[in-house]
């Protein structure tokens, strides 16, 4: 089996309070990481990022596709593209090969149907924009029972129902294992015959959105599900620490690592 490769998104991790962003990305080069990720890119310094990152030998995984709008509402629709294409200029720039759509809340003015067929209609209009760029946009479904109440696209599963419907390369899902687990979907039923649509993997523990091992969720055995049925990209991890500090992220990906590697 392979072994896992960490991303670790700098949001959260390798955060010291007032610090520059591209110093997070020396003290994960520091910890061992070789590649990271994180959310926005309109409110980070691109340049000092990518200097950075050349000069550690670190490959950004992924960077959030803005802005952040309800792209279930058509009327978005024109805006968020015109978003998208200036976020995958700064992806390409990057060289990193993921790019994280959300889709915004469930708009109670507009049927779900209808609202489904607009988040189709867009993506398909995004993989024109992302052809040939070597970027590929993963639709992120989130947990509307803890974190966030409303959102409009909370099952995996319709997430790749969107995936298949708009059936382009460039279009994908992002699996997070925590808002999966929070929603109490079947990993072996939601995964089947659709892994080839997942284009990146989010982990973190439930309750708390805490680090690897704090919680109750399984995630060896569900990286194990993954890895077995042919995942071969990066691990994401996005969790908020209950320790501040390199040292803990370190431990809670060697837990992962050793715990995965027993296993075979």
């Amino acid at each position: 089996m392979p072994q896992l490769e960490f991303s670790p998104c700098l949001e959260w991790l390798f955060a010291e309070p007032g610090d520059a962003f591209p110093s997070r990305i020396e003290r994960a080069a520091t910890a061992g990481f070789t590649a990271f990720e994180f959310w926005l890119w309109s409110n980070k310094d691109i340049e000092a990022i990518t200097r950075t990152a050349k000069a550690c030998g670190m490959a950004v995984s992924g960077l959030v596709a803005e802005p952040l709008i309800a792209i279930t509402d058509p009327a978005n629709r024109a805006e968020w593209l015109e978003g998208l294409k200036r976020s995958a200029e700064v992806a390409s720039r990057l060289a990193a090969p993921v790019l994280i759509a959300q889709t915004g809340n469930d708009l109670p003015q507009i049927s779900r149907e209808d609202q489904k067929a607009s988040l189709i209609e867009t993506f398909s209009e995004a993989a024109n924009i992302l052809i040939g760029s070597g970027v590929r946009l993963g639709i992120e479904p989130l947990n509307t029972t803890v974190d966030h109440p409303g959102y409009f696209l909370h099952s995996t599963s319709e997430g790749f129902e969107i995936v298949e419907a708009v059936n382009r390369d460039e279009i994908g899902l992002l699996y997070d294992l925590y808002h999966a687990a929070v929603m109490d979907e079947p990993i072996e039923t939601v995964l089947a015959g659709n892994l080839e649509k997942v284009v990146h993997i989010h982990v973190a523990d439930h309750p708390g959105r805490n680090e690897p091992g704090s919680g109750r969720i399984d995630l060896v055995d569900r990286l194990r599900k993954l890895i077995e049925a042919g995942y071969r990209g990066r691990i994401g991890l996005e969790y908020q620490p209950l320790v501040s500090g390199s040292d803990p992220v370190i431990r809670a990906r060697d837990r992962l690592s050793e715990a995965f590697e027993e296993g075979h």
